[in-house]
């Protein structure tokens, strides 16, 4: 039987192969599973040990090290944007695009909307260097 586009449009894969390749990264069969549960539903953020959690919860079965390492290439492929919150927790957002983030009490983030923060002035840069990118992390409490 041959194959139509519509058959290989619904395989469940297909989007996460795509992906991976697009990005110069092989599909192994670890970072496919990791690549549908990270871009199945729109922007996040999350820990290694998050997506660690949803791959248990799915029934696989992947040493959080794979997932560390997967993250970290997914980011150096500009597929994720790292987010160092703090000294003990870096997070990654699918939002690759430059933008700030709140995070609250519990160490959890959430963007901040585009156009939201307005800035009138910057440093300038140290010699030899110019500012890639700028990136505001406000820091929330309750009250």
């Amino acid at each position: 039987m041959e194959m139509t586009h519509a058959s290989v449009e619904e395989r469940p894969y297909a989007a996460a192969q795509r992906l991976l390749t697009g990005a110069g990264l092989r599909p192994t069969r670890q970072r496919l599973h990791l690549a549908r549960l990270l871009f199945a539903d729109g922007p996040r953020h999350l820990t290694a040990e998050m997506l660690a959690q949803e791959v248990y919860e799915h029934g696989l079965k992947l040493p959080l090290g794979t997932v560390y390492n997967a993250l970290h290439a997914f980011a150096r492929a500009g597929l994720l944007r790292e987010v160092a919150v703090d000294g003990t927790r870096t997070w990654f957002d699918t939002h690759t695009e430059p933008h700030h983030h709140f995070v609250d009490a519990n160490g959890r983030l959430a963007d901040i909307p585009a156009g939201a923060i307005e800035l009138a002035r910057l440093p300038a840069a140290p010699e030899g260097q110019e500012i890639q990118s700028v990136e505001i992390v406000l820091r929330l409490k309750r009250i």
